[in-house]
């Protein structure tokens, strides 16, 4: 059923970076949703695999002293979406991990994994992007921290370096203090399907939550990567909280990003409701944060 040359067993993240230094061909797996089912359909043939899966370490979301919020790279779907300190700062994000597959992909699949595939649907990496997250990735050389704009190169491709692998994500205090989001998946279907568009929207507004002193928004298959649209975040950011703002917010996310035809949808289709979602977003944060249209 499972093809593979050999499976080495990480017993402490440096033996991990010392396996991906002696066996650079080797895959990576964690929870394993992503790969087992590549290799049961033949495509990873004769693989090596090096799994991580059993360092604890790599697990759970913390606290650091200086308001970081630190998810590590294995903790599961399931668990973010559950954790207090998710709950709190970001619950946004248990929102968005909550819509990946079935319960038994959220019990297994891990924020790392979701992130470390590179593909753009991954229901994760809108909400991290708009949270300006930032990537910590431990090799050879130490420890290497990327914000995640940067962290994805193209379609199925981001920053790892030979000898790496990646730790943890971390959300700055400034990201996620006093800021609170919505976030939509529109598929084809309600559950286990792959995301046509996600949309990430998270607002700031002042003390009286009549102005919006910070928007950011991000998206998910509108684009080879996952995008952010500084556009249309300009046009909220010192806004008055009004449809008028919305309704320019939501159409200006057109000037950012990039979608295209696919089996799945049309780019007009992908167009029309990327501002839709848009709109909605923003709506639903604007509510969350406590002002009124």
């Amino acid at each position: 059923m499972y093809d593979m040359k050999a499976l080495y067993e990480a017993r402490s993240v440096a033996d991990a970076v010392r396996l991906r230094q002696e066996h650079p061909q080797a895959q990576i797996i964690a929870g394993g949703s992503d790969v087992l089912v590549q290799m049961r359909e033949g495509k990873r043939a004769g693989a090596e695999l090096i799994s991580i899966y059993g360092l604890d370490e790599l697990r759970g979301v913390t606290l650091e002293a200086d308001g970081t919020l630190r998810i590590g790279s294995l903790t599961s779907f399931s668990h973010i979406t559950r954790d207090p300190l998710i709950q709190t700062y970001i619950n946004v994000l248990g929102q968005a991990v909550d819509q990946v597959g079935g319960p038994q992909i959220r019990n297994i699949g891990t924020i790392g994994g979701n992130t470390c595939n590179g593909v753009t649907s991954a229901d994760s990496a809108s909400t991290l992007l708009a949270y300006e997250a930032i990537v910590e990735l431990t090799g050879p050389e130490g420890v290497r921290r990327v914000p995640i704009e940067k962290f994805y190169i193209k379609a199925g491709v981001v920053d790892i370096r030979p000898g790496e692998i990646q730790t943890a994500l971390l959300v700055p205090k400034d990201s996620y203090q006093d800021t609170v989001g919505h976030y939509i998946k529109y598929a084809m279907r309600s559950a286990m399907d792959i995301a046509t568009l996600g949309c990430s929207v998270n607002v700031r507004l002042s003390e009286d939550k009549k102005t919006v002193l910070r928007a950011r928004v991000a998206y998910g298959v509108a684009g080879p990567v996952p995008m952010r649209c500084p556009g249309a975040e300009a046009k909220a950011n010192g806004r008055a909280v009004s449809e008028e703002m919305v309704e320019e917010f939501s159409r200006a996310v057109l000037e950012d990003i990039h979608p295209r035809d696919s089996w799945r949808a049309s780019k007009a289709f992908r167009e029309h409701i990327a501002v839709e979602s848009a709109k909605r977003c923003m709506r639903e944060s604007i509510r969350l944060a406590g002002g009124e249209l």
